[in-house]
């Protein structure tokens, strides 16, 4: 009788503890959860530049439903849409730096990559791309947070090279949260797009990360 008390006992322990191994996990995946990056804080005053293509445009949406002006409202800072629907990143580095002249932005958001993975064109090129946005950005004193793209396929990942560019730029990133709008078809607009909903969502994940690595 003991000897069972002992083994049950044991798989409730087990049980609890592998629940709070899972607890944790999710905790580390969430948007909630304490980045190992930091950030300055972004004054009051302080300019946000959201570039990017179509995802950061807003395609799919109405213009005000686009992310970084959920996001403006969010934060209570200034941020500027930067978003070219169909460009792909080679376009994007050329089109950068005149933004960063206009804008100087204390933080740049680069959400890029989508339209070269579409196009199946070379990752690694495009990798190398937003490589130099981002010394671009860091050369005109801004700041950097890097948001992750899927490849298209049956998990909706995240492309590899966007926590590559993360870990070697010590760079905040939010790697999940498109992958997870465009799992839910009740946040797609299309296949590859978000609606409404789906912006909300991924202004309100970012706006989580920025306040969890002190930006606000």
């Amino acid at each position: 009788m003991r000897a069972k008390l002992i083994i049950m006992r044991y798989t409730i322990n087990a049980r609890s503890n592998a629940l709070l191994t899972l607890t944790l996990l999710w905790c580390l995946v969430a948007a909630g959860c304490e980045p190992s990056v930091r950030l300055e804080p972004l004054d009051r005053n302080a300019t946000v530049l959201a570039f990017g293509d179509s995802l950061t445009s807003g395609y799919g949406a109405d213009t005000e439903q686009a992310y970084p002006a959920l996001l403006q409202t969010l934060i209570s800072r200034t941020v500027i849409n930067a978003g070219v629907p169909g460009e792909i990143s080679r376009e994007g580095l050329r089109r950068l730096p005149a933004l960063l002249k206009q804008y100087r932005p204390d933080l740049v958001i680069i959400c890029h990559g989508g339209n070269d993975i579409l196009r199946r064109l070379d990752l690694q090129q495009t990798s190398d791309n937003i490589q130099r946005m981002i010394e671009l950005s860091h050369s005109n004193g801004a700041q950097v947070v890097l948001v992750g793209v899927p490849e298209y396929g049956v998990f909706l990942s995240s492309a590899a090279f966007y926590t590559e560019l993360a870990e070697a730029n010590r760079l905040p990133i939010e790697n999940d949260v498109i992958s997870d709008v465009l799992k839910r078809a009740a946040l797609k607009a299309d296949r590859v797009h978000p609606n409404g909903e789906g912006y909300a969502v991924i202004a309100e994940r970012l706006s989580v990360m920025l306040k969890n690595a002190d930006a606000i």
